[in-house]
């Protein structure tokens, strides 16, 4: 621990900006340490604490630019490929649309507090065709008050932090065989999560795109569901004809007052697993309705070839 508090009084901006970049962009390390160890040192050297704030706000800034020109670029794919990197993929997008579709651009000013939207926010804005300028005063504004917060609260508990590490010193590897341990239990417990929630959702019967079709045009109860979030700022732009939409957050026996008794219900989305397509289905079969997944959600429509209509 004391190697560590040298190397971070020599080079403790080059720590700041290297931890948020690594973290921004999506590595598995908190930077959220080395910007408390970044108040610690702004307590004892005069004018470090604006110098380390500022270079935390331009590495985040510079991170999240780079995934909001690939959101713009690439669309939901990278959205995609991001979730199934994750240690939690399978919700991942419909949660931070409904964010989206909840709190609009104020969701770029919580991104960072809360787990898992920050990593998704920036690419996702580039992917809904947020202006470059909305999303740099607002991100920016996020970034400001994550990096302050951070470097603000070990400034203000820079005593504790400091006795905290001079007892991590003196337990010396004991402390670090007992942080590997914690993290390794940690992401143990998670994926052994990730692979039980996968296995139920591969479990779940799906219909391909083309056997969906021949469904629709041969019968007469087929009804599509769309379970992608939307609102007003964060409207879809085209749907499978004729589907109706489900709100995900607000499931309850008045969002199926209108809908067909005898109908077969088709839930998809555009999320990695066709997780919220599944848990859509899933509920659907709850209140004594039919109820199938659109294999691939509408993506897999789309590249089919199929018909779509303005959402």
């Amino acid at each position: 621990m004391d190697l560590l508090t040298d190397l971070f009084a020599h080079h403790g901006l080059v720590a700041v900006v290297l931890a948020v970049l690594l973290e921004q962009l999506g590595a598995p390390l908190p930077s959220t340490p080395v910007l408390l160890l970044a108040g610690v040192e702004s307590a004892a050297r005069e004018g470090f604490g604006p110098r380390a704030f500022l270079a935390a706000t331009l590495a985040a800034l510079l991170a999240n630019g780079l995934w909001f020109w690939a959101g713009r670029r690439l669309g939901r794919r990278v959205l995609a490929t991001l979730c199934r990197i994750s240690i939690s993929p399978d919700s991942c997008v419909r949660q931070n649309e409904a964010s989206f579709a909840r709190r609009g651009v104020a969701t770029l000013v919580i991104a960072k507090f809360v787990p898992g939207l920050s990593i998704l926010a920036p690419p996702l804005a580039g992917a809904l065709g947020m202006p470059a300028r909305r999303f740099i005063g607002w991100n920016l504004l996020g970034s400001a008050l994550w990096a302050g917060a951070a470097i603000g609260a070990g400034w203000a508990f820079h005593a504790q932090i400091d006795a905290l590490l001079r007892t991590l010193s003196r337990l010396g590897s004991a402390a670090l065989a007992l942080a590997g341990a914690a993290l390794l239990a940690y992401i143990g417990w998670r994926l052994w999560r990730r692979a039980l929630v996968r296995r139920e959702l591969d479990r779940f019967e799906r219909l391909g795109p083309a056997e969906a079709a021949a469904l629709l045009g041969e019968r007469g109860d087929i009804v599509f569901v769309d379970v992608r979030a939307c609102s007003p700022e964060m409207p879809l732009p085209s749907r499978i004809p004729g589907a109706r939409h489900l709100d995900l957050g607000a499931l309850d026996d008045a969002a199926l007052a209108d809908w067909p008794q005898g109908a077969e219900f088709i839930t998809y989305c555009a999320c990695p697993n066709d997780a919220s397509a599944v848990r859509a289905a899933v509920w659907l079969k709850r209140q004594g309705r039919r109820a199938r997944v659109l294999r691939g959600g509408i993506e897999a429509w789309t590249l089919a070839g199929l018909a779509l209509e303005a959402g």
